[in-house]
């Protein structure tokens, strides 16, 4: 099969490779699509190794075909993505969601299950609540506006530009504001501040204290990104003085059981929303596999709205 493969020196290369062998409880297949995340970018630049087991090639999520039954699936993966072929836990799949295109669907698992894990089940987002979304117009900043609208919540994002605040407020999002110009931390309390913080960047250094300054009385930072730093100063006091609470999570090393408890959740809730189209996940660009390289590129320069996803095979 062809696959992705990262060098000695931090690159991708194109190779031909055995198919995996699937394990106990495993099935195969063969890939239609791939999504491209940064966890990739961190993979292929040596920042974040796959977990004991798992695949060593870039990719945590396809959408195509199980080779067993033939019915059209996505799957949630800790690696492997970027092939022909991928061996997957069966609780790890869900049927691609009716009416959407086979190649779209790959970019729609992992930032879906991200957004209800994140959101939804460590958030304890409701209706009525104030999120802050650090982050508003990638992959997952586009489903969780969307999504926090759908549970009733007021949203409010940041973004790289002033063209995608415009977008983020298209989208659904009742404030945006550009992170470059604008003080958020400033707006977000005038703005009244947030019940639920979800940092999708990662700013490091000083946003961790700005963070938990924007949070009302019993909020809820929850961090999911180190772009921007893997550490910062957490101000113990005022955490304790609002009896807030900071969360971290990752999907990627979580047990098949942990992912098949998100993914029941994440198909609960949001296949309906994909299937009547009030929720979409959008395709920002596709490429080819052998161009993966350019597809990675496109979220590290970033200004990208929504998803990057590799066609693999022909739907």
């Amino acid at each position: 099969m062809r696959a992705m493969t990262i060098t000695a020196e931090n690159q991708l290369e194109l190779a031909e490779l055995p198919e995996p062998a699937p394990g106990p409880g495993e099935v195969l297949v063969d890939v239609v699509a791939a999504g491209v995340n940064r966890a990739d970018l961190a993979q292929v630049a040596g920042h974040y190794p796959p977990p004991p087991g798992a695949s060593e090639l870039p990719g945590l999520e396809v959408s195509g075909r199980r080779r067993d039954t033939g019915e059209a699936v996505v799957a949630l993966l800790a690696g492997g993505g970027y092939a022909e072929v991928v061996a997957v836990p069966e609780g790890q799949l869900l049927p691609v969601p009716a009416g959407l295109d086979p190649v779209e669907a790959a970019g729609v698992v992992e930032v879906t299950a991200t957004v209800v894990s994140n959101l939804v089940i460590e958030g304890r987002l409701v209706a009525g609540e104030t999120v802050l979304i650090e982050g508003g117009t990638g992959g997952i900043g586009t489903v969780a506006i969307q999504l926090a609208r759908r549970l009733g919540a007021r949203v409010l994002t940041t973004v790289g530009s002033d063209e995608s605040a415009a977008h983020a407020r298209e989208i659904g999002a009742d404030a945006a504001w550009n992170r470059r110009t604008a003080d958020v931390p400033a707006a977000v309390r005038e703005a009244g501040g947030a019940d639920v913080v979800l940092d999708v960047v990662g700013g490091g250094g000083s946003t961790l204290a700005d963070h938990v300054g924007m949070l009302r009385e019993h909020g809820r930072l929850v961090i999911i990104g180190t772009l921007g730093g893997a550490s910062g100063e957490l101000p113990i006091g005022l955490l304790m003085s609002k009896r807030a609470r900071v969360i971290g999570t990752t999907l990627r090393s979580r047990s098949t059981a942990g992912k098949q408890e998100i993914l029941a959740a994440t198909r609960d809730l949001v296949w309906p929303l994909l299937e009547d189209g009030s929720l979409s996940v959008p395709v920002h660009a596709r490429f080819p596999l052998e161009r993966a390289a350019e597809a990675q590129a496109v979220l590290r320069e970033g200004g990208h709205l929504g998803k990057v996803v590799l066609e693999v095979a022909a739907g």
